[in-house]
Formats: C-alpha cells, structure tokens, sequence
C-alpha cells in the first residue's frame, strides 16, 4: 500500500483559515472594519507579507472588501460570494451544509437538469442512451457513497453535454464537489437501489423521447429530497 505525501499547511493558509473561521462564526462581524495589516501581522506573529497575501486571498474568494486609503471590512459574503465562498463555507462545518444552502442548491438543479433535458432528449441517439445506462446499471452495485456519488455526477454530467449548450457542463463541473457532497449523503441515508430506481426511471422517459415526463421525473425526485420523503437534511 501506498501512502501519499503529508505536508504542513503555509501560514498564509493558516493566516486564511484563522480568518475565515472568525468570519464563518461571527466574531469578526459583516461591516467590520481589520485591523492595520502592520498590527495584524504583530497580532498573529507572521510577516506583513503573510497578512497581505492572505487578505487578498480572502478578498478574491468574497470574505473581505479591500477600499484602498480607507481599510479592509468583512464583506456580506452570502450576498456577494462565490463557488469558492460556498466551499469554504462546506470545510468550515465539517463538510456540512445547511438547510437552507441544500434547498438552494437542489432548487438550482431543478433548473439547470429541466434545460438540459429539454434540450438533450429531442435530439439524444440510441447510442447515447446506451452510454447513460452504463452508468446507471453501475449504480445498482455501487457500494460505496463515493463510487455512487461519481456515477450519479457522470450521468447528469452526460447530459449536461448531450444537451448541446456548451455552459451546461461547465456549470456542473464547477458545482461538482457540492454536488457530490449530496450525491454521498443520499447514497448513505437511502442505499445504492434507491438511487439507481430514481436514474433508471429518468432513463426510461429518456429512452422514450418523453420531454414531459423526464422533466416532471426529476421536478419529483428533487423535490422529493427536498421537502418529501426522501430528505437529505440533517
């Protein structure tokens, strides 16, 4: 067995988690006004050059407002945020999401799969759906959360790219780590025959050229995760 190579987090990294976590729980408030670099640097016993790199870091990924000649402030980074916000935010709760932000992100699924659908099916091949029913076939013996959660990303993925709008993939590889995030919980609440049924369903309205149906079959299975019985909430 292989292992791979540990190494210790920079202490610009440790300078943007240190933040970030005093950001995430509140104790250094939206609005609020950092410290001078100079002092925050003494604060933390690290170079200017460390609190520099860091609150530009911090700035790009929608923690911090950078006014030149005024100062650094806590940016409303649930307004005004990021992919890389969200992320932050997943690490900083352990790797969970809140309701709200799992209702918000399968609300956005909802749309983004009905385009891809409304594009994909009228124009799909007996070729391609052979290569979507691999996938789906996989899934039905998929035994772990991660194996299943590539699975159910790769065929939504597919079809994002049968659709023939060439954002639609781009868009769901960038949302690929929260997504999957939700993929493995279903996996670990329901099991791998529930989450096959839910694709192989959506396949067969597929296979049948049934614009309607596949669309209304993942307005269903989503909202059944949602607020059904099939919930994915802590």
């Amino acid at each position: 067995m292989e292992f791979k190579k540990l190494s210790a987090p920079s202490l610009k990294e440790l300078f943007i988690q240190e933040l970030e976590a005093s950001i995430l729980s509140g104790k250094l408030k939206i609005g609020e006004k950092l410290p001078p670099e100079r002092e925050l640097a003494k604060s933390m016993q690290v170079s200017r050059a460390v609190v520099n790199a860091g609150i530009t870091e911090l700035a790009r990924k929608g923690f911090l407002v950078i006014q030149p000649r005024v100062g650094t402030f806590v940016a409303d980074y649930r307004r005004n945020g990021t992919l890389e916000t969200l992320l932050s935010i997943i690490n900083y709760n352990g790797g969970r999401l809140r309701d709200e932000e799992i209702r918000s992100i399968l609300e956005l699924r909802i749309a983004l799969d009905t385009l891809a659908l409304e594009l994909a099916v009228p124009v799909i091949s007996d070729e391609d759906c052979k290569t979507l029913d691999e996938y789906v076939e996989r899934l039905r013996t998929a035994e772990t959360s991660e194996s299943a959660a590539e699975l159910a990303f790769s065929f939504q993925h597919e079809l994002a790219f049968l659709s023939g709008n060439t954002l639609l993939p781009l868009i769901f590889t960038s949302f690929k780590t929260v997504i999957m995030t939700l993929w493995e919980r279903f996996f670990d609440l329901y099991g791998a025959e529930s989450l096959y049924r839910n694709h192989k369903t959506l396949l067969e309205c597929i296979e049948q050229r049934d614009v309607e149906n596949s669309v209304e079959c993942v307005d269903q299975s989503i909202n059944d995760t949602i607020s059904g019985t099939r919930q994915i909430y802590y």
